[in-house]
């Protein structure tokens, strides 16, 4: 884990034959996340994704190949990848009820009501206005763009994408986790770099937060410091 970028021999790849299907997944996906925005994109239910390509010329209704591939990324047992994780989330279809979330302002992001709220409220209290949600309610939808991405950025190195994200239905971020980073500091708030500013030394300070993916983890998953355990 210690170069979870490289690629290995024992890395487990996409099926030559299933690359294009993955291709044309991701970009009908983006598309829908393009038409609706990133906020709502993000607690989007897998039928509703379908509805939306169904509804929408823009989109494009999704084939049977692509819904296919996408049931067996979600399906697929992780440890194939080398990711050890929990799988938290069972159903693909599983929804986000508008009653269970609330939209935190000036992020874009959702958290859970209850544990969730409470706790990102707390380190706003103590922490002020230097750490902000960089990244809640991920839906099995949003976390199956995410992974896609990863894979086509591996080129389809399933494995050395688990190593950066966790494959769909794998995600706390489903039920609860989230990510805090930085006021400013942009897409280096998902890096190491996160770890050495005085903003993550506070964070760690108060006692009460937990890393979700610490240092040495065995999860098969990199060193995550902005990644808040809730569930």
């Amino acid at each position: 884990m210690t170069d979870f970028g490289q690629s290995y021999a024992t890395d487990a790849y996409i099926e030559r034959e299933k690359y294009p299907v993955l291709i044309s997944s991701f970009r009908r996906i983006d598309c829908v996340q393009s038409h609706m925005g990133h906020g709502n994109f993000n607690v989007l239910g897998f039928d509703e994704m379908l509805r939306y390509g169904r509804r929408y010329s823009s989109v494009g209704e999704f084939t049977q190949a692509e819904e296919m591939f996408l049931e067996e990324i979600f399906t697929t047992d992780a440890k194939r990848y080398g990711f050890m994780g929990k799988k938290v989330i069972e159903e693909l279809t599983a929804p986000i009820p508008e009653k269970d979330r609330k939209k935190i302002g000036h992020t874009g992001h959702f958290l859970y009501r209850g544990e969730s709220e409470r706790l990102y409220k707390k380190l706003q209290q103590d922490l002020g206005t230097g750490i902000v949600l960089t990244s809640g309610i991920r839906s099995v939808v949003k976390q199956t763009h995410l992974f896609l991405a990863k894979s086509i950025q591996s080129e389809g190195n399933l494995s050395k994408a688990s190593r950066s994200l966790s494959p769909p239905g794998h995600s706390y971020h489903g039920v609860g986790d989230f990510d805090v980073g930085k006021t400013g500091f942009g897409r280096k708030n998902f890096t190491q770099a996160f770890a050495e500013t005085e903003e993550f030394r506070k964070l760690v300070d108060l006692g009460y937060v937990d890393i979700r993916y610490p240092r040495d983890n065995m999860l098969g998953v990199r060193y995550e410091p902005w990644h808040i355990k809730v569930v």
